[in-house]
């Protein structure tokens, strides 16, 4: 079978788009899982089918570099957003998306005619342990201890429609980003999994993050990461609602509004187009 594809990064989070708006287009996460392999497909974080939405004007079909489903993906809807506009499947400036988390609304953003980014209403963050999903005695995991191995840690959760798990650093250059997030990504207290990120706060509303990410590693950027990071440190009394977060791959401006929305805005950029034969 041979695909037609478009690669798109957003703070060198990097996604394969693939217009599905037919419906008759249906990979295995073994086939997605090499689609995204950087030495034997065509490498990505994640991958996204288009499809039409009985919701919004489209769906946004989310899936891990690993092949497995998810919810939700902030530099990822960005990019879709841009991919929908360059491919003329819309002409509309304000694009609403369905997602597993619920129906986003993105405003394109445009420079000298040229769409450079989006800015997207994420939605409200979910703080009940219960939703988040974690299992807990607490209602809210906020600044609590959390015991991975025979280490206590304490951390932050926050849903943004997928799970996050905040802990903040002293020196995110020596944070255990690879030994400690994958096992809290597969901690019996999370049992649909979480992304953790580790946080330090390096000046007035700036905070520098990185993010392991669930069912893909450590990345370059990620969206809900960094919406709910800013949560996490506003609940925290570490900044105000509104913060720039300063990721691997560059930053994204988040803030918290009063009305319990975030609104992240941040860039999208098309990388290639091209076809690969899927087997």
């Amino acid at each position: 079978m041979l695909l037609n594809f478009a690669k798109y990064e957003g703070l060198g989070n990097d996604f394969i788009i693939i217009n599905d708006m037919g419906g008759a287009i249906s990979l295995s996460p073994d086939q997605i899982a090499r689609l995204c392999n950087r030495n034997f497909g065509i490498g990505a974080d994640g991958l996204i089918f288009a499809r039409p939405s009985a919701l919004a004007d489209f769906f946004m079909d989310y899936y891990n570099s690993d092949g497995s489903i998810a919810e939700m993906c902030g530099n990822g809807i960005r990019c879709y957003a841009k991919y929908l506009t360059d491919e003329w499947l819309t002409n509309k400036s304000t694009i609403s998306i369905e997602t597993r988390a619920g129906v986003k609304t993105i405003d394109l953003v445009v420079d000298n005619g040229n769409i450079i980014g989006a800015r997207v209403d994420m939605g409200e963050p979910i703080l009940e342990a219960s939703r988040i999903p974690l299992v807990s005695n607490e209602e809210r995991f906020i600044n609590q201890p959390l015991t991975i191995d025979s280490s206590t840690i304490y951390a932050t959760c926050v849903s943004m429609g997928n799970p996050h798990c905040i802990i903040f650093v002293e020196d995110l250059r020596k944070a255990p980003v690879l030994i400690l997030g994958p096992k809290i990504e597969g901690s019996e207290r999370f049992p649909q999994r979480t992304n953790v990120g580790f946080a330090q706060v390096v000046g007035e509303n700036e905070i520098a993050l990185r993010v392991w990410e669930r069912g893909c590693g450590e990345t370059l950027a990620c969206g809900t990461g960094a919406c709910a990071t800013l949560v996490a440190c506003a609940l925290n009394n570490k900044t105000d609602r509104t913060a720039t977060i300063h990721l691997p791959g560059g930053d994204l401006s988040i803030t918290w509004g009063e009305d319990n929305h975030i609104i992240m805005q941040g860039p999208a950029a098309r990388v290639f187009t091209g076809s690969i034969d899927v087997k």
